[in-house]
């Protein structure tokens, strides 16, 4: 799902034509790009903690992850919500599958151990 952030790019245009005074038009530009690419996420160091999805600390028992992941997918399952609207039902399929990946990615990393 794609994020609606403009703030980035605006703070950038402003920015860039700020500090490249020579030629404010390509500093705008350049401030743009530079700013899409932080509202984009495109710098965003590492992946995503496994255990906040889950609402979980990483010192968490398999007891608790496993009733974690019970609780979370019956609560976002997309087959809960057969009659909502189609943004609804695709919000809690995005989110069905950030737990279902989580989920996946914790039993991974104890398998490990």
């Amino acid at each position: 799902m794609a994020t609606k952030r403009w703030y980035g790019k605006l703070l950038g245009f402003f920015a860039g034509a700020a500090l490249l005074r020579s030629n404010p038009f390509l500093g705008a530009l350049i401030g743009l790009l530079v700013g899409h690419a932080f509202d984009s996420d495109w710098f965003r160091l590492g992946r995503d903690n496994p255990y906040a999805v889950l609402g979980l600390t990483a010192e968490a028992s398999d007891a608790e992850v496993d009733q974690a992941y019970r609780r979370l997918i019956s609560q976002y399952h997309p087959d809960r919500l057969n009659g909502a609207a189609p943004e609804l039902r695709q919000q809690a399929e995005s989110k069905a599958r950030a737990i279902n990946g989580a989920y996946d990615r914790i039993k991974t990393l104890r398998q490990r151990r």
